[in-house]
Formats: structure tokens, sequence, C-alpha cells
């Protein structure tokens, strides 16, 4: 009989600690590789705000797998409105990046290219979807029973009630998705884009993956802890299928020269310009009321602006539940992108996480009587709740908010990770007033 003891030496423990290391190291490698190889074959492009969250692919995939059941899997919604409705919800912050790829998409699935000359060439029924999409993306707490009664008793163009869930789904995606485009600075990839040669990106064709072709660039890899930010990665055959279309619906419209002469379509031009076009439009063609932004809740009469209390209506009791019923399986995957982003193992506390949280609920008019609010002043310098707050609430005019000082010691992936915290707070902010409000107009 051989007894080991505690203090026996292994010469080899050592080196199987290292190479067990190592061995979850490339773990995680291949994961974020098959997380971008799904994303190249689903969505022809891995983005640039993925190469952002590969730092953190166990959120990465629930994320991937949310956005992609919302904009590709079966629904209500026909495909370019879900598109369409990506790009309202961007243009309200001005994010040029989603108007831009949310834009190329849309002429994929077949969207009209008409459509893309501005908000006010869109179907009435879209064009209905703007007042909630202004209140949702800077006043949330403004929502009430009568916005949703307005599109769901509009005639003619009226929506209904799964139509609707979609929809606001889709905004609350996108508007939280835009805090972490310019947190992270995202946006002024699409600058990059512009200057590429010849107007296009570089010429790796993410189609390849689909044959067999694992041979991924190396811009496509997981990105490591020094880069903080990633050119856009819309590929090459991106923007065939852009030509292909747009040349489809150009030999369309000849056809229809009345149509033409009364519409202000895009210039017939080499495709190249159209492409440049298309990626370089302007935001603001999709806003119709511009001025309308976000105004501070705690210094307005709280008299006539409910405060939306957790112990009244919760994610997890009310808002959970009435989604899933609603939008099967949806509730599911937001839920995971809750858990899964407090869960994160980083630097952060679970205090500081919780901090973070709460601060951003507290400043869109959401309260929580069981928390300690005086946490946050202790927890959260007064740069970093300056940051948090601009990120969430009105990034369209930070653009590109100064960091707080103490973020310099922070690695990517953990300053990565308090941004995801607050796309995800700030995300199921927006949902809980939106479906309180629907569950006001069920009971009423």
């Amino acid at each position: 009989m051989i007894i080991c003891t505690s203090k026996m030496e292994y010469p080899l423990r050592s080196q199987c600690k290292r190479v067990q290391k190592q061995v979850m190291v490339n773990g995680e490698k291949e994961r974020v590789s098959l997380l971008f190889m799904k994303a190249l074959v689903s969505r022809g492009s891995v983005d640039a705000v993925s190469q952002q969250m590969a730092s953190h692919p166990q959120y990465l995939e629930s994320f991937l797998r949310t956005q992609h059941y919302i904009l590709h899997m079966d629904g209500p919604l026909p495909l370019p409105y879900r598109h369409y409705i990506a790009i309202m919800a961007a243009a309200r912050y001005h994010c040029s990046y989603l108007v831009c790829l949310h834009s190329a998409q849309f002429l994929r699935v077949g969207g009209d290219p008409l459509w893309l000359q501005g908000l006010e060439a869109a179907p009435p029924r879209l064009r209905l979807l703007d007042h909630i999409n202004k209140v949702l993306a800077h006043q949330p707490w403004l929502a009430t029973c009568s916005h949703i009664q307005t599109l769901l008793k509009a005639g003619e163009q009226c929506w209904s009630l799964a139509e609707l869930v979609q929809a606001v789904v889709i905004l609350a995606h996108c508007h939280s998705l835009c805090s972490f485009v310019f947190g992270c600075d995202t946006d002024s990839d699409l600058a990059h884009l512009a200057k590429s040669p010849n107007g296009t990106p570089p010429t790796f064709c993410p189609f390849d993956a689909a044959n067999g072709n694992t041979n991924v660039p190396q811009s496509l890899r997981a990105p490591s802890e020094n880069i903080t930010r990633r050119r856009s990665l819309d590929s090459s055959c991106d923007m065939v299928c852009l030509k292909e279309r747009i040349q489809r619906s150009q030999e369309e419209q000849e056809k229809r020269e009345e149509r033409l002469l009364q519409t202000q379509t895009l210039p017939q031009t080499d495709l190249e310009d159209e492409e440049e076009m298309l990626c370089l439009a302007d935001p603001s063609r999709f806003v119709a009321d511009p001025d309308f932004c976000y105004q501070e809740f705690a210094r307005r009469d709280e008299d006539n602006l409910q405060v939306l209390r957790v112990q009244d209506y919760s994610w997890e009791v009310h808002g959970f539940s009435l989604i899933n019923r609603l939008y099967s399986d949806i509730g599911h995957l937001l839920d995971d992108r809750f858990r899964s982003v407090t869960s994160l193992p980083s630097l952060h506390s679970s205090d500081l996480k919780r901090a973070i949280w709460n601060y951003i609920h507290y400043v869109l008019g959401i309260r929580c009587d069981d928390y300690d609010y005086g946490e946050v002043n202790q927890l959260l310098e007064r740069d970093l709740k300056l940051y948090i707050k601009a990120v969430a609430c009105f990034p369209d005019v930070t653009k590109t908010p100064v960091c707080p000082l103490s973020w310099t010691l922070l690695k990517a992936s953990d300053r990565i990770h308090v941004n995801l915290l607050i796309m995800e707070a700030r995300l199921q902010a927006e949902l809980l007033y939106a479906l309180r409000a629907i569950t006001r107009y069920m009971i009423a």
C-alpha cells in the first residue's frame, strides 16, 4: 500500500496545472471562434459589437441567441419590418453604426429601398411606432396604456398585440445596444469602413465558413486585452448582396417611371457610390421629433409622474411571465441575458455590480424599497456615476464619453463588463415600463 501525504511533491504537478490552464484558455478561444462562425453563417458578418463582447464569450452567446431570435426567427413581424424598426430605434440616438448595419440587413431580407429615404417614406403602420419609439428611448416613464391603445386601435393600420410586443422588444434591444456602441466607441468604426480601399471592407467572405473554410482572419479571432476597439468587419460578400439587391430594385423601379418622378430615389450612379451613400446615410432622416430627449426624472414632479416601484411591478414577478406569454420563449432568452451579465467573472464585486444596476434604474425612475441607495454613493465614484448616466440615458449627446480615471488600471474585459451592465440594466428598465403599460391596457 502506498500512502500519499499532502507534503509529497510531484514533478509533473506544476506541468499538469499549466496544461490544464492552457486547455481552459484554448477552450474559451474555441468557444469565441464557434460563436463567430455561427454569426458568419446566420448574418453574413461579424460586427464590431460582437467582437467587443467576445472578451466575455458566455455572455456573447446569450446575446447573439436573443438577437438572432428577435431579428431572424419565427415571429409575427416580417423580416423587413424588424430591421426597419431597429433602424428607427438606432436613429433616435443618431447611431450611424447600427443604422448602417440594419439598413444593409433590411435590403438583404427584401426590404424596399424607397423606405430608406426616411421615415416619411415608410408605411403608415411603421410610422405609427415613432411616438412610442421616442418615448421609450428618452423618457420611458411616460409610456402609458393610451400609447398601446393608439397602436392597437388604429383602424386599418392597427397592430396586433403580438406584433406590438415583438416591436417593443426590438426597440428596447436597439436602444440599449446604442449605449454599448457609444460606450465602447464602436460608432467610430463606421469611419474606418468609409476610408477602406474602394469604399469596401476586407475581402474575407464570411459565407466561406458555411463551405467548410474555417481559416478565419486574425481580425476575427478572440480579442486581446490590449485592444479596446475593433474595426467593423461587414464583409465584401455583404456588400455584394447589397449591390445585387439595389440593382434589382432599380430595374423594377425603371418600370414604374411615374412613381420615380414623384419620389426622390437614389441617383443613378455607380454601385460603389450608392453603397457609400447607404453607409453614410444621416440617421436624422428617420427621426420625426429630434427635440424630444432625456430629462432628469429625479427633478420632475413625482405627483404627475408615478415612480415604478419594483415591489409593484418587477421583471421576475410580472414582466417575465407577461412577455413570455405574448412572445413565446423571449422571456427565457432575455432572463438568461440579465443573469449572465451579472454573473460574469471580473474584478467588480457583486455589491458594485448591484450598485451600477440600481443606479441606472434610479435615474430612469425605478425604485427598489429594499435597497439602500447610500451604497451607490459609497461604491461609485462621481466620475463613474457621470459616465454611467451619460451612456445609459443620453449616449447620443456624449458620443464618446470621458472614461473615469480609475478605468486606466482595469483590463479591457472589465471595462466592457461595465458597459454590458449598463446596457442590460437599461434594457430591463425600458421593458418594465413598456410591459407595465401593456398590462394596464389589458386590464383596463
